[in-house]
């Protein structure tokens, strides 16, 4: 059930925090594209937002997998330091270079914010759903 709750807690986090803060972002006129991008992708031409919330999801099971035993500040800042180093990185190395889209340090940076508030909501929303370190672990 816990597994189910990273997931959950993954893509929640990518609808709420990921997408919210891009939001601001593009509301600044920081990005030049529109948040809750419901063009369809390829290969089951589901929406952009969907496929991300997707992938926001297995981001979510992978932080639980490593950050799921810490508590207290450890448990919150492994969460923000994690979400924005592991999927800033995928992005930029692997992802947007097979895209041909242009890796640069606003890229980056951009990056690094979007994913670390996406992180700080995966720990949020797996607190609000319960999930809780084991008994005598810190």
């Amino acid at each position: 059930m816990v597994w189910f709750k990273a997931f959950a807690s993954g893509f929640l986090a990518t609808l709420v925090f990921h997408q919210g803060l891009f939001a601001l972002f593009w509301l600044g006129g920081i990005v030049p594209a529109a948040p809750f991008n419901l063009s369809p992708v390829p290969p089951f031409g589901v929406p952009q937002v969907v496929s991300l919330a997707f992938f926001g999801g297995l981001w979510g099971m992978v932080l639980w997998l490593i950050l799921g035993r810490l508590a207290g500040v450890k448990f919150w800042l492994g969460h923000v330091i994690v979400g924005a180093v592991g999927p800033t990185a995928v992005a930029m190395l692997v992802v947007f270079p097979l895209k041909g889209l242009d890796v640069s340090a606003q890229t980056w940076v951009g990056g690094l914010l979007l994913n670390g508030f996406w992180g700080l909501g995966v720990a949020a929303f797996m607190r609000l759903m319960g999930a809780k370190a084991p008994v005598g672990v810190r």
